[in-house]
């Protein structure tokens, strides 16, 4: 009995059809390749007729991807990503010339890791792309589980045996406070969180991000949180904190790089409940020169960053 040969889509099919995927007309991915547009049609053709599934439903205006075509996307990709990086030379790459480096992050760490990091790396390594997936902490681990991206940096909700995590940055839960409020008073380097009871606090929206931990540990401690503002950004809790609106519970590492004189910050204790920072990674997957260029970058700007004191 015979079998047909297995159906392997060239280099050109794939581009073909991650071009028509992202701009939706033949038109466009011909332009976008420089090839003709009768041919890019023959490409997704072929490619369709290898894999016995259509790839595109065609309308009058564009063309509508099929859940054949979603399915296969992140793989197509995948293997573009790995051809390009290939083609530039092993040296290149090893030597950080050419590359690229993707990775997911919230924009709150993003806000006050990558600016430094990211500029110094451009500086020594020009050549190497580097691109930041700006994700809710909900998609975070999932964005590395996928291999959207390279690796994360940030504190997983749920780490598994999914992930490997490495520390970047040691922090902890803290209150943050305006210096003539009765929690900022100077003999307090710490406040317990059954002090907190009885003040307005503010802090981030159920379910999201650290709101269970900060929910799960006032319980522990036997204290119900007045919470008189819920947010999505804490960079919103820090000027709500500023104006008078009330104390902020927050990751302090935040909160000491917004470096904001007006505001105090004080760790909370009984229990202390540890929020590190760290380079999260897809286990068995290595990582490229480049990433491990760009996290040496980001530890060595995260060595040399000074908080404003607290």
């Amino acid at each position: 009995m015979s079998h047909a040969p297995a159906f392997n889509p060239t280099i050109r099919q794939l581009r073909a059809f991650v071009a028509v995927h992202q701009l939706r007309k033949l038109s466009a991915a011909a332009d976008k390749l420089f090839v003709t547009q009768s041919a890019v049609s023959m490409l997704i053709r072929q490619l369709e007729d290898g894999l016995g599934a259509r790839l595109f439903d065609r309308t009058t205006r564009s063309l509508q991807p099929t859940p054949a075509a979603a399915e296969m996307l992140a793989t197509a990709e995948r293997i573009l990503r790995d051809v390009d990086s290939l083609s530039g030379g092993f040296r290149d790459l090893a030597e950080l010339r050419r590359g690229r480096v993707s990775l997911a992050i919230t924009p709150t760490l993003a806000s006050f890791l990558m600016p430094e990091a990211i500029g110094r790396f451009a500086r020594e390594h020009p050549g190497v792309r580097v691109v930041v997936d700006d994700c809710a902490p909900d998609q975070f681990v999932s964005r590395i589980l996928g291999e959207h991206v390279d690796f994360g940096i940030g504190t997983p909700e749920r780490p598994g045996a999914e992930v490997d995590t490495e520390t970047l940055l040691r922090d902890q839960l803290s209150v943050v406070c305006l210096r003539d409020h009765p929690l900022a008073a100077p003999a307090r380097k710490t406040v317990r969180w059954a002090d907190l009871g009885g003040h307005p606090i503010i802090t981030v929206r159920p379910g999201y991000g650290i709101r269970p931990l900060i929910d799960a540990t006032a319980a522990q401690a036997g204290v119900a949180l007045d919470v008189v503002n819920e947010v999505s950004f804490l960079s919103t809790a820090l000027w709500m904190t500023a104006s008078g609106m009330g104390a902020s519970v927050m990751p302090s590492a935040f909160a000491k790089a917004a470096g904001n004189p007006a505001l105090v910050i004080r760790v909370l204790g009984a229990p202390r409940v540890s929020r590190d920072i760290s380079i999260v990674t897809k286990r068995g997957r290595s990582l490229s020169a480049a990433s491990q260029g760009f996290i040496a970058t980001l530890r060595r700007s995260v060595r040399a960053w000074k908080p404003a004191p607290a």
